[in-house]
């Protein structure tokens, strides 16, 4: 049901992801994850077109934590900041963030390989129906995915949305 992956520039750590629906305690998850009883990030999964979405953002959190250059003030925070394609991290956490009202929730963990792993603790908290990780394109909202990425019909011809989002993602810093 969940997916672990291990980074490639950094091995010691991996990256498991999550994914619930019929979530009925969003507001409650959100709160525990604020207070730090989750250690993870709440990500929400209708602005995800596939989880290598979430492995590239992990990758550069853990990346800019490493050098000392983070934006925002977690490991967590950074990987639903790294997601938007602004530099904006109040409009990152309204659009891809886990809100009170969400309904499906996907958790991300970024954890050092020599640390236990506590998925039953997360799957103990969440009030709602876990399903494999690959179902998130099924929660996809396309057209306000491409209108956030400003993804154009053009752009969808000679590649896949996937492809856009990740480029906008790893250029953010850049452009």
């Amino acid at each position: 049901m969940h997916s672990t992956h291990d980074l490639e520039l950094f091995p010691q750590y991996n990256v498991t992801q999550m994914l619930f629906k019929d979530v009925r305690n969003a507001a409650e998850l959100r709160q525990c994850a604020v207070e730090g009883k989750i250690k993870g990030g709440l990500i929400n999964p209708t602005m995800l077109v596939n989880p290598f979405q979430v492995l590239v953002a992990a990758n550069k959190a853990v990346s800019l934590q490493k050098m000392g250059k983070m934006k925002t003030r977690s490991l967590f925070s950074e990987i639903i900041f790294n997601l938007s394609p602004t530099n904006n991290i109040s409009e990152a956490f309204k659009r891809f963030g886990s809100s009170d009202g969400d309904d499906s929730v996907l958790v991300v963990l970024v954890q050092d390989k020599d640390e236990p792993q506590l998925l039953s603790d997360i799957t103990a908290r969440v009030s709602g129906r876990q399903v494999p990780v690959e179902d998130v394109s099924s929660l996809t909202d396309h057209a306000k995915i491409k209108k956030l990425y400003k993804i154009t019909p053009q752009e969808e011809k000679c590649g896949t949305l996937l492809d856009a989002v990740v480029c906008r993602m790893a250029t953010k810093d850049v452009m």
